[in-house]
């Protein structure tokens, strides 16, 4: 799998976000942590209902554009590396070669910046434990560090974190427009459907930015 470089979108119009950030979901819905199958067809923009969202109490400002290296999750004791995941020829999103690193999706913002920022990496490949393996023991209040190219650390704290089936994934909760900056941490989830090849659920983190560091 070769990465894809970034595509600047530094703060994402509703249109662009219905329109080209939700085709990323199929991937994370579809396909599974050990395995894949083929992507849905994208959402219409018409059928996704973005909800409003309040930016957290005392947010910092948002940060600008710049390319995330790592991502730690204390917590869970994750420390990994970033690598560039674009979109494949279906539409649907590109995900890791194997269970490390995790990657980050170059169609959204960058995190730090305005709107969400989107983080996805596997929970076990090929029998061993994948970079979001504990994924689902995160709880609100924990936080995510996100080292950027710049220097800087985007600081997020962990404001809910659910369990979705991947046939009622919520895409616009994900990756609708934000009036601030936000990160979601996807890795699949549930039971292991071994006639699928394909894990039945996802988790997703939802965090919003504290602070630079």
């Amino acid at each position: 799998m070769t990465a894809v470089g970034r595509r600047g979108l530094p703060r994402p119009r509703l249109a662009r976000t219905v329109l080209g950030i939700a085709l990323a979901v199929l991937a994370v819905t579809t396909s599974g942590c050990a395995g894949s199958s083929p992507a849905a067809p994208a959402p219409s923009a018409e059928a996704v209902q973005v909800p409003v969202t309040s930016p957290p109490v005392s947010a910092p400002a948002v940060l600008a554009a710049s390319r995330p290296v790592r991502v730690q999750i204390p917590a869970i004791g994750v420390d990994s590396e970033l690598m560039d995941l674009g979109l494949q020829a279906d539409g649907s999103l590109e995900v890791p070669a194997t269970g490390f690193p995790a990657g980050w999706f170059t169609g959204a913002p960058t995190p730090g910046e305005r709107g969400p920022a989107v983080i996805a990496g596997h929970v076990d490949w090929g029998g061993a434990p994948g970079v979001f393996a504990e994924l689902r023991d995160v709880v609100a209040g924990d936080e995510i560090d996100v080292i950027r190219e710049d220097g800087s650390t985007a600081v997020f704290r962990v404001r809910e974190v659910g369990q979705y089936a991947k046939d009622a994934f919520p895409t616009a909760a994900v990756y609708g427009d934000l009036d601030h900056a936000g990160l979601r941490v996807i890795t699949c989830g549930g039971d292991f459907d071994h006639a699928a090849q394909s894990y039945v659920d996802n988790t997703v983190v939802f965090a919003d930015l504290e602070r630079a560091g």
